[in-house]
């Protein structure tokens, strides 16, 4: 259940003036690489080698530096806008860990500079939708021929939730699965860290493609 919300920064006033832009959390390079075709100077950075080698191996990824690591650990930067997709705010469980990457993300950003990202609201309940029923496809993959996959929750504890992908290739029969965990967190709650690291929360709206389920924040570094 990862969504990846390009739509609502690629039309966006502060994509459009950005020149210089810090993607964290940028997996396997798919929005990284997006902007880097429209000319823009772009920093990937995730934890995860196994998705820089990924985005590495892409047809353009020459044109963006890749870093793994984390946004408390970068080198020196000055950039017009920082982002998270793909529900990456949302897997930094640990409390401190968050406030680290919004204080990195800040660091990074050049003064006037903005951080947007989005976060599921959590009185929506979006995992309640969670489950074999719902999600079960049947996908062709090349060379490996039809893939079944589904989600379902494996444990709610509020923040928390819990949730297991499978997928089941109909050649061999062989099973894999990968399980990960989300932080649900209140609008007020993310205002209020954003401010306590010195952000100026200019905007929270919905996202164009979700509307009503998600939080999309916009903060400017004064």
């Amino acid at each position: 259940m990862v969504n990846c919300s390009p739509s609502e920064l690629k039309n966006s006033r502060p994509l459009a003036a950005a020149r210089q832009v810090l993607d964290i959390g940028c997996g396997t390079g798919v929005f990284a690489l997006l902007l880097a075709e429209r000319g823009i100077d772009v920093v990937g950075v995730d934890p995860a080698q196994a998705s820089i080698d990924v985005a590495r191996a892409k047809p353009g990824s020459e044109r963006v530096r890749w870093i793994c690591g984390d946004a408390t650990a970068l080198p020196p930067l000055r950039v017009d806008l920082a982002t998270m997709t793909a529900n990456a705010a949302q897997q930094i469980l640990d409390p401190q860990a968050w406030r680290e990457t919004l204080r990195g993300a800040y660091q990074a950003l050049r003064p006037g500079g903005r951080l947007v990202f989005e976060t599921r609201d959590p009185a929506r309940r979006a995992w309640e939708g969670w489950n074999r029923e719902a999600s079960y496809r049947v996908t062709e993959i090349p060379d490996a021929g039809a893939v079944e996959s589904w989600v379902q929750v494996i444990e709610v504890s509020e923040p928390l939730v819990t949730f297991r992908w499978t997928y089941v290739f109909a050649a061999d029969g062989q099973v894999l699965t990968s399980d990960s965990t989300l932080r649900f967190r209140e609008r007020q709650e993310v205002e209020t860290e954003l401010i306590a690291q010195g952000y100026e929360v200019e905007d929270v709206r919905d996202a164009p493609d979700r509307p009503g389920k998600e939080f999309v924040f916009v903060a400017r570094r004064p």
